[in-house]
């Protein structure tokens, strides 16, 4: 008998796509914690296969294998993204679209190896517009960019050479009090241009993320210092990326053409990318289907359907490196709040049905049946890290390592209302509030969560928000009443533990903890990769034991996003940085 959080939801599962739809599939194999120098050439590896997909009949894991096919330039590649962005400057905004869209037309001085057939797990980060970066003790670095690489032929910009004035007016653009990433950076003491190709970066304390750092497709875009009253890149973005801003016509299209000038030679090899606004994911597959589009996240639990329907089709798995929490409204909001007593979280976090949102969500049961082995289909979140991360990271709440805490992860409605009314929760009417923007599955999983809390005796008034509107200008920041289901995404583990206990502008449920605070200093001081992974596991114990948020499963699953037959080369990459480090080494067979 099912429960009933799944009424008025239906046991059917809706189509989904993924949190992070159009930012790529995302892994979470970091660089070596303690590298601290890095050196690059010119020479890039030449993409010159297609990922087919390997299955078996028993349905085992489909990945990509290089081919020996040559690369063909040319064509147009047809994509998708779910609404507008909020707005086309990355530095302005920390929409997931925003960002997703930046890695089309900015460099970065890093960037998110990639290869045809790699696990993206596995990668680590290699120079973007950067020719080498070099550090003796991960506290002062010099960046040596590349010469000659050229901004997209617009003006005012028109063309010029980049150089390292750009780099440090983008930083100062980026480490701006309203930038919405700001404290991300906060580590930076100063940054100098010592010559037309050298930057200088002197770091508050050693870091071992500051590779990550200049490589995640969140922060440092190089804009053009003509931004500063020249133009206005919320409307048209100028960079020295591999993809030009063509058109973009809300509501409708935003088309891009291939940078004839790009750094890289032969790259891309498509000429343009148009990617169709299309908010309804029934639209999507229809179209993907149709052979109006190149590329769609195939719901989970279609995927075998999809495959044997489309045996031409490529599949590529992968896992969103995003987690999805519930936050509480922080002291300054509601000083006296039901919520203040940790008891009420925690029998919060006990209401849940891990494995139930898992299950439907990633259609885990059927794909774990079908020989899929991906360690996704199991996995929970936690926090600070989700389990994308893995263990160098991500400490497994179901493990002896979890300690005695691990009990408030598991689903029990019994002892979770003991506590409720140990308490003293009287049913008080609590606001419960998610946005309506990110997948479909995602509103379900939301929807889902709040029933499993009125099944255990917690009363909530929902509220589904706009996105632009509300959400993410107010809710995601923490300005909010009640409780708020969301989504999280940094490309660093270090992101995440300041994202969410550090001074960041956006963390969400405001907890501001001297303890947390500490362990989310230490964590970004710690060169050694063997002790920082013990802190981020210290972290995980101390903030189950106050449940200041609830690690959710929206995004913790596996997505399968699926190829029309032209597409060859095809690569994975993490976090929002698609645009560079997938499309631009994409080609089209026809």
């Amino acid at each position: 008998m099912e429960s009933n959080y799944w009424k008025g939801i239906g046991r059917t599962r809706t189509s989904r796509r993924t949190m992070l739809r159009g930012a790529g599939l995302a892994g979470a194999g970091l660089f070596g914690a303690a590298l601290i120098g890095c050196s690059g050439d010119d020479t890039e590896d030449t993409p010159s296969g297609s990922a087919t997909a390997a299955s078996t009949g028993t349905g085992t894991s489909i990945t990509p294998t290089a081919s020996s096919e040559q690369a063909k330039p040319g064509g147009t590649f047809r994509d998708s993204e779910a609404g507008d962005p909020t707005s086309l400057d990355p530095m302005a905004s920390g929409s997931v679209t925003t960002k997703t869209l930046a890695a089309y037309v900015y460099s970065r001085l890093m960037r998110i190896d990639t290869a045809e057939g790699v696990d993206p797990f596995d990668q680590g980060v290699t120079p973007d517009v950067a020719e080498s970066v070099e550090s003796e003790d991960g506290q002062n670095w010099t960046v040596k960019l590349r010469q000659g690489v050229k901004f997209h032929n617009i003006e005012p910009v028109s063309g010029r050479e980049m150089t390292s004035e750009d780099v440090v007016f983008s930083f100062n653009r980026l480490a701006a009090p309203e930038s919405p990433n700001s404290t991300q950076v906060s580590n930076v003491e100063s940054v100098e241009a010592t010559d037309d190709y050298t930057v200088n970066f002197k770091l508050k304390a050693p870091s071992p993320e500051f590779l990550e750092q200049l490589a995640d497709a969140n922060l440092l875009h190089i804009q053009p210092k003509e931004v500063d009253g020249g133009f206005d890149p919320a409307l048209q973005p100028i960079g020295t990326g591999p993809w030009i801003l063509d058109e973009f016509v809300s509501s409708s299209r935003i088309g891009y053409l291939k940078h004839p000038e790009y750094f890289v030679e032969g790259i891309p090899y498509m000429e343009a990318i148009d990617v169709a606004i299309i908010p309804e994911d029934a639209n999507v597959l229809a179209q993907f289907e149709s052979g109006n589009l190149d590329q769609a996240l195939v719901p989970a639990e279609q995927l075998l359907d999809y495959r044997d329907r489309h045996p031409g089709f490529s599949w590529l798995p992968g896992t969103g490196n995003g987690m999805a929490w519930i936050a509480f409204s922080g002291k300054e909001v509601s000083p006296d709040a039901i919520w203040r007593d940790p008891r009420f979280r925690q029998a919060i976090s006990m209401l849940l049905d891990r494995d139930g949102l898992l299950d439907f969500a990633a259609n885990s049961k059927e794909l774990l049946a079908a020989g899929f082995d991906s360690p996704i289909l199991t996995r929970w979140n936690n926090i600070p890290e989700p389990c994308a991360f893995g263990p160098t990271y991500w400490l497994d709440p179901t493990s002896e390592g979890q300690g005695d805490t691990a009990k408030f992860f598991q689903h029990n409605v019994a002892e979770a209302k003991k506590l409720l009314d140990a308490m003293g929760y009287a049913g008080e009417e609590i606001k419960y509030q998610y946005t309506n923007r990110y997948s479909d599955v995602f509103v379900t999983l939301a929807e889902a969560a709040g029933n499993m809390l009125s099944e255990g005796g917690v009363k909530l008034a929902t509220e589904v928000q706009d996105y632009s509107a509300v959400y993410i200008t107010n809710t995601f920041k923490g300005d909010f009443q009640g409780i708020a289901y969301g989504l999280e995404s940094t490309l660093t583990p270090g992101g995440y533990a300041e994202r969410l206990f550090g001074q960041d502008s956006s963390n969400h449920g405001r907890v501001h903890e001297a303890e947390m605070e500490e362990l989310v200093q230490a964590q970004g001081r710690e060169m050694d990769p063997d002790a920082r992974t013990q802190i981020f596991y210290d972290m995980a114990r101390k903030q189950a034991e106050q449940m200041y948020y609830i690690p959710a499963q929206s995004s913790s699953t596996t997505q399968w996003s699926g190829f029309s037959e032209r597409v060859r080369g095809l690569r994975r990459t993490r976090g929002y940085g698609s645009g560079t480090e997938v499309y631009a080494y994409m080609w089209l067979n026809s």
